[in-house]
């Protein structure tokens, strides 16, 4: 926590309202603590494990005591809680501004990734790891969650064209920050401080091997105590080893804060209608054009969809591309069936 000492002495009190806002604190969560309330403290989740959760407040890391019966798979990292300060036993968890979270394959819940999420630093490298297809899955995820998306291209030192990379990527959303960066270098820290700054929490996500420890590492700064372990990678297919077994959230050197997470193998969609539509806005917006409501852009005459496509204004393969993840989100998007609307299933796939 020497970062957020230090970030703390070099603020002066017209700058920060509160020594909260170091942690991510805002009215949004102010707004939610009761009058009642008063004499709890504000803890925010450092790290979540099986049997144990790890907080800090303004003094550092603290504890944190669970009621009987509590789950730790019901708290992300991120998470505001108000806890009692004789005690240190969790009260009760504040809503949260954002919540990246993901459906486990043979799932039925959301596994928690990450909450109160500014940014999703979504990382790829400049290698065989790269892929347009998972990128958007990813880009689905962090629309869905409420997180401001940037995709982050390491290893670019080692690219012969990284330009070519920067470019793929830049085209898959409108408006999408794409920085390509040598995630052990120094400059890693200059270019991603637009979305760093006292307060702003950004999460890490992508697969094992692209580098997210290194950055971490980088971004935190020598004076961190901890430091994330890094892996090799295989040369051939670009494919690391797990080296962050689980979820934690660091001080950033100079502000803001960073919260780590293990490499995902497979990112499926599920209940994120919202993220995909957000990702393909060129046919969410070219739909109300159709001739026909309920025009499945296939076939109909008079699709807007399809002009777009004949004309160039849209690459067929993108159209694809939304058509299978729409019908993914539908086949594994769990409905509520029963007289009472108590019962969970799956749609069937035809």
């Amino acid at each position: 926590m020497a970062a957020l000492l230090k970030v703390e002495q070099d603020l002066t009190s017209s700058q920060l309202s509160s020594p909260l806002e170091l942690l991510g604190w805002s009215e949004f969560f102010a707004d939610q603590v009761q009058p009642s309330e008063a004499g709890l403290i504000p803890r925010r989740i450092a790290s979540v494990h099986r049997a144990r959760i790890e907080a800090i407040d303004v003094t550092g890391p603290v504890g944190l005591e669970f009621p009987a019966n509590t789950s730790t798979g019901d708290y992300a990292v991120g998470d505001w809680v108000l806890a009692d300060p004789l005690t240190d036993m969790l009260i009760r968890r504040l809503d949260r501004k954002s919540v990246f979270q993901r459906r486990p394959e043979g799932g039925r819940g959301q596994q928690l990734v990450a909450a109160n999420v500014d940014t999703l630093l979504i990382v790829t490298s400049c290698n065989a790891d790269f892929n347009l297809a998972r990128l958007e899955r990813y880009l689905i995820m962090a629309n869905q969650a409420g997180s401001n998306p940037v995709i982050v291209l390491t290893k670019a030192d080692t690219a012969e064209d990284a330009g070519m990379f920067q470019a793929q990527a830049e085209a898959l959303q409108r408006d999408l920050p794409v920085v390509a960066l040598n995630g052990r270098s120094a400059d890693a820290v200059s270019l991603l401080r637009p979305w760093c700054g006292v307060g702003q929490t950004v999460a890490l996500v992508g697969s094992s091997g692209v580098g997210k420890s290194t950055l971490v590492n980088t971004m935190t700064g020598p004076e961190s105590d901890i430091k994330q372990k890094t892996g090799t990678i295989r040369e051939y297919d670009a494919q690391g080893r797990h080296t962050t077994t689980a979820r934690s959230l660091h001080a950033i050197s100079g502000g803001g804060w960073v919260i780590d997470t293990p490499g995902i193998r497979t990112l499926y969609v599920s209940d994120v209608a919202d993220g995909i539509d957000t990702l393909f806005a060129e046919i969410t917006e070219l739909a109300p054009l159709c001739r026909f409501r309920d025009c499945t852009h296939a076939h109909e005459p008079g699709c807007a969809v399809q002009a777009a496509v004949a004309s160039g204004a849209l690459l067929a393969g993108r159209l694809e591309r939304w058509r299978n993840l729409l019908a993914e989100n539908r086949d594994r998007t769990p409905v509520v069936s029963g007289p009472r609307g108590n019962k969970i299933v799956r749609k069937k796939k035809y």
